[in-house]
């Protein structure tokens, strides 16, 4: 299983797949797909924010039936606990994601450089 950052969900659903590498396609469509829990929460608040046009449960019930998306569940207290000391970054969502890669051991796909400096999991094709 791979965890994908919010971004790509958002790509996704807005359907712009030209913006994701074809190696990175590759990818996707070879891994079991991996949604965190706080990926749905950024979701929500892109969506309040006008970020995203549909609302979260929207988003994830469309494109979990087309990529077959599994909710990668996690506990809470492990993620904030490893997130807290992500001081690399001064984003909730990032810290969180990259909390969650780390306590799960799972790749996270994300063409943020900042977290593909920090988190040796993170990963894209450029």
């Amino acid at each position: 299983m791979i965890l994908l950052d919010t971004h790509l969900f958002v790509w996704l659903y807005h359907g712009e797949r030209k913006r994701i590498p074809s190696a990175v396609q590759r990818r996707l469509n070879r891994e079991q797909l991996g949604l965190s829990p706080f990926v749905q929460l950024e979701l929500a608040y892109l969506y309040e924010v006008g970020r995203v046009r549909g609302p979260a449960q929207a988003v994830i019930e469309e494109l979990g039936a087309r990529l077959e998306l599994v909710v990668a569940d996690v506990a809470a207290t492990a993620v904030c606990s490893v997130a807290m000391g992500l001081t690399w970054t001064y984003d909730p969502f990032d810290r969180l994601l990259a909390a969650h890669a780390t306590v799960t051991n799972l790749p996270l796909v994300t063409s943020d450089e900042t977290i593909r400096q920090h988190l040796q999991l993170a990963w894209w094709a450029d």
